[in-house]
């Protein structure tokens, strides 16, 4: 079984840089294809980015130019490099990992806050 656990959350303010950790255990992330969510209060989840095993990247286009996805093999570990940030990037930020024969095992971590104030 996976386990993934987020950190790196907190306040910041607007126009300022945040990262976002995600580390895993029981999986090896560079054989998952890994995505970042986020949900909002009130809002439902929306997905922010994904990178694939090979390495491909996307993201949404509300964090398009100012989010970058990343992964420390060695570490096991996702991350998401949040610069620029608006107050609307406000949320609970998840990282999602679906790993295995076509993808079909899928774990999430429980999520960090990240809020950032005008």
């Amino acid at each position: 079984q996976g386990t993934l656990v987020e950190s790196g959350g907190g306040s910041v303010q607007a126009g300022g840089s945040l990262k976002l950790s995600c580390a895993a255990s029981g999986v090896i992330i560079r054989y998952c294809r890994m995505d970042w969510y986020r949900q909002a209060p009130g809002k439902e989840r929306e997905w922010v980015s994904t990178i694939t095993s090979d390495g491909t990247t996307s993201y949404a286009d509300s964090v398009k130019g100012r989010f970058t996805i990343s992964q420390a093999n060695a570490k096991n570990t996702l991350n998401l490099q949040m610069n620029s940030v608006k107050t609307e990037d406000t949320a609970v930020y998840s990282c999602a990992a679906a790993c295995g024969f076509l993808y079909l095992n899928h774990y999430w971590g429980q999520g960090t806050q990240v809020t950032v104030s005008s």
